[in-house]
């Protein structure tokens, strides 16, 4: 008996079974005689991106299985708190599918808020329709259902729903946004319950916290609201995600949530190979296209990026958005700056003045000094590698002429033309996508030295696109930093801010800036005629612009393997497809397009 007592549990242990029995054995909702509040019957409550189907308010299985059947198209219906899935599914298991998602509660009657408050933006709720579309814009971006705006702005008096978002507090751009559900406002929950939907931060997001800062805001909400518990929805695999619910005491509990079989959740209830699981960012999202489309996607060389896609009699071969439509001619042209320079300036295409770096140290410097500033790069190359911009004197000059031989034996001296850096996306000789590319930064907070800022900085950055961009600890990186007055391992003073690189390509740490609806029509004419003149069907035609939406520009350079991904939410991926495959474009978009094309002659 001795032994016996000595394995009794104590203190915190005998804590979590006491919490495991609870949530673990009995039904969720304990609804006693003479409760204060009774549950509503076949509760349903409509998100925008879909309807939550409150499980344990369902007594019939069959019932519940009908409302998933009533999910409007392009969107996302989901049954949460569900307790028996096994006996759902066994009512329609061709229609159904149990989430791959774990349940993760949180106590808000122990719930500790952090007394450390946002640091460059803050938290407010969801005030406009313009709020709204930046929202859907971080939603596409995430993969996640958009939402009519219309719907933000009707429910914002509703009580069920709450809507956050944290916004920057120098640019006023939003930066992510969470969305709540107060489960007693919604279907009269006796425990008094809430939930968290919808946690997305803008992948080009450089300030650190802002998801556990969404996360905590809504909790500290419903806290003071006296909700007892705070629910979320998470899938298995997300393991940073988890690592922060349970940093802020999330624990798991087993309900369960359970979908319909739709082309949004396909890879949820299909599974996915090995190798579609190793493309990058860039190849998926025209792989996601093609599949939803029914075009049979065949990944040949997941790690280089090559698939096959096949439809009918047609199949083309693909690396990313290079196709075999791009001819090697047009490659060829793209991958030597100088004859791209060439053959667009003949076509009326503004090109900066250039010269070969293989001249004599009193050449440079008289280049340098007719220009005041000069950019230096490799006349063979890509994702950035081996560019300086901004250079001023004759000794860097020579140390980003050495570095940039290690990418081509051919080196380029070019004017430099102070502005932003803007990419368009033309495909089919149509501007499809324009952004803005800007260099990385980093902000000092009074404790962490410059290196230590930016090795913060890359790990955000690669999260954010999947391994694809982090900021380069190399010569050009130093010089940055020395230009600003620091050396790599000074301490930046609190909140001063700096550029780590000059040039802002993605790999390299740099964000993009979405401004499509903003480009000057002689910048889209100028990116046109770029890439007419190389007869390149898909590619990223790069300016520097003083501002997007006024004229002026030079011609830097056109990529013939440009990142679509990187400019969601603009449709890249979808007009690449249309561009192999035109007998795929839905019939809406084609009708659509055809009136747009009546109504110009109508003009």
């Amino acid at each position: 008996m001795a032994d016996m007592k000595d394995k009794q549990p104590h203190g915190a242990e005998q804590h979590r079974l006491r919490r495991m029995h609870r949530d673990g054995m009995k039904p969720p909702i304990d609804q006693p005689r003479g409760a204060a509040h009774q549950a509503d019957d076949n509760a349903i409550l409509d998100c925008g991106w879909g309807r939550l189907v409150f499980g344990q308010t369902f007594d019939d299985p069959k019932e519940l299985v009908s409302s998933l059947r009533e999910e409007g198209t392009a969107r996302r219906d989901i049954a949460f708190y569900v307790r028996d899935p096994h006996v759902l599914l066994s009512h329609a298991p061709q229609e159904i599918f149990l989430d791959p998602s774990h349940t993760y509660r949180l106590d808000l009657a122990t719930y500790r808020s952090d007394p450390r408050r946002p640091r460059g933006y803050f938290i407010r709720r969801m005030a406009s329709e313009e709020d709204a579309n930046e929202v859907n814009r971080i939603y596409q971006s995430r993969g996640m259902v958009q939402v009519h705006p219309g719907f933000f702005w009707s429910n914002r008096d509703n009580r069920a729903l709450t809507y956050f978002v944290a916004e920057d507090e120098t640019t006023g751009a939003i930066l992510g946004t969470v969305t709540g559900v107060d489960n007693r406002r919604a279907f009269g929950d006796p425990e008094n319950g809430s939930s968290l939907w919808c946690l997305a931060v803008d992948p080009q997001a450089t300030h650190p916290g802002i998801g556990e800062a969404l996360v905590r805001h809504l909790a500290e909400h419903f806290q003071a609201r006296e909700c007892a518990y705070m629910d979320l929805s998470v899938m298995h695999d997300n393991e940073k995600a988890i690592a922060l619910y349970e940093k802020l005491g999330f624990y798991r509990v087993p309900y369960f949530a359970v979908k319909r079989k739709n082309e949004i959740n396909e890879r949820l209830f299909t599974g996915s190979s090995e190798d579609y699981d190793q493309l990058n960012p860039y190849a998926r999202i025209i792989v996601d296209e093609a599949r939803r489309r029914g075009i049979h996607a065949e990944i040949t060389d997941a790690q280089g990026g090559f698939f096959r896609l096949t439809q009918g009699g047609r199949t083309i071969v693909c690396r990313e958005s290079l196709s075999e439509l791009t001819t090697a001619i047009a490659m060829s042209i793209c991958d030597d700056k100088s004859v791209t320079r060439r053959m667009v300036e003949a076509a009326g295409v503004k090109v900066p003045e250039q010269m070969d770096a293989d001249v004599d140290d009193a050449a440079i410097a008289a280049f340098i000094e007719a220009h005041g500033s000069i950019v230096v790069k490799p006349a063979r190359g890509e994702q950035g590698r081996g560019i300086a911009v901004g250079i001023d004197n004759l000794e860097d000059a020579r140390t980003a002429i050495a570095a940039a031989r290690q990418q081509s034996d051919r080196v380029l001296l070019e004017a430099c033309f102070i502005g932003e850096d803007l990419r368009l996306i033309v495909i089919d000789y149509r501007l499809v996508a324009a952004a803005l590319r800007r260099p990385p930064h980093v902000t000092g907070d009074g404790r962490s030295s410059i290196r230590a800022l930016i090795e913060h900085l890359s790990r955000r950055r690669a999260a954010a696109t999947g391994g694809e961009s982090r900021v380069p600890d190399d010569a050009e990186t130093r010089r940055c930093v020395k230009n600003a007055g620091y050396a790599m391992d000074d301490v930046l003073p609190k909140d001063e801010r700096i550029a780590v690189r000059k040039t802002a390509n993605l790999h390299t740490g740099g964000t993009i800036h979405d401004v499509t609806g903003e480009v000057h029509p002689t910048l889209v004419q100028a990116a046109v005629a770029a890439a007419r003149a190389i007869e390149i069907p898909v590619t990223g035609i790069d300016l520097m612009v003083k501002d997007p939406r006024r004229p002026d520009y030079v011609f830097i350079e056109a990529n013939e393997r440009p990142g679509l991904a990187n400019h969601e939410p603009q449709p890249t991926a979808e007009r690449f497809v249309d561009l192999l495959f035109p007998l795929s474009i839905p019939f809406s978009v084609r009708a659509a397009r055809n009136q747009q094309q009546k109504s110009r002659k109508d003009d």
